[in-house]
């Protein structure tokens, strides 16, 4: 699925189409692998691909948290962030403010 069609039919329906295909192995645990890059440009610029349109981040965070509270969720990385297109470190604090909204475990 590429950006078109998740922002076409929007986060929930996204987020069924990943539990679909988890649910194809409901015994085998998953990792999250979140490129920054699927925000758009005007959000998180410091990326190795920026593009619009992208997904917003209230969007992103409703994709991710259910995933993240998943018992069989053992991880994520969190990828492509460009430190050198960040001399400010505005746009860490976009991806660390974020993060601090995922409820990771324990």
């Amino acid at each position: 699925m590429d950006v078109f069609d998740a922002l076409m039919i929007g986060p929930t329906a996204v987020l069924a189409r990943i539990r679909e295909t988890l649910d194809r192995k409901p015994y085998q645990g998953f990792w999250i692998h979140l490129d920054v890059d699927v925000l758009d440009q005007s959000v998180m610029p410091a990326v190795d691909s920026p593009g619009s349109p992208g997904i917003p981040t209230p969007d992103l965070l409703s994709i991710i948290s259910p995933l993240i509270a998943n018992p069989r969720c053992r991880g994520m990385t969190v990828t492509v962030f460009d430190p050198d297109l960040d001399p400010d470190g505005r746009f860490a604090a976009v991806i660390v403010g974020m993060l601090a909204q995922l409820p990771f475990p324990g």
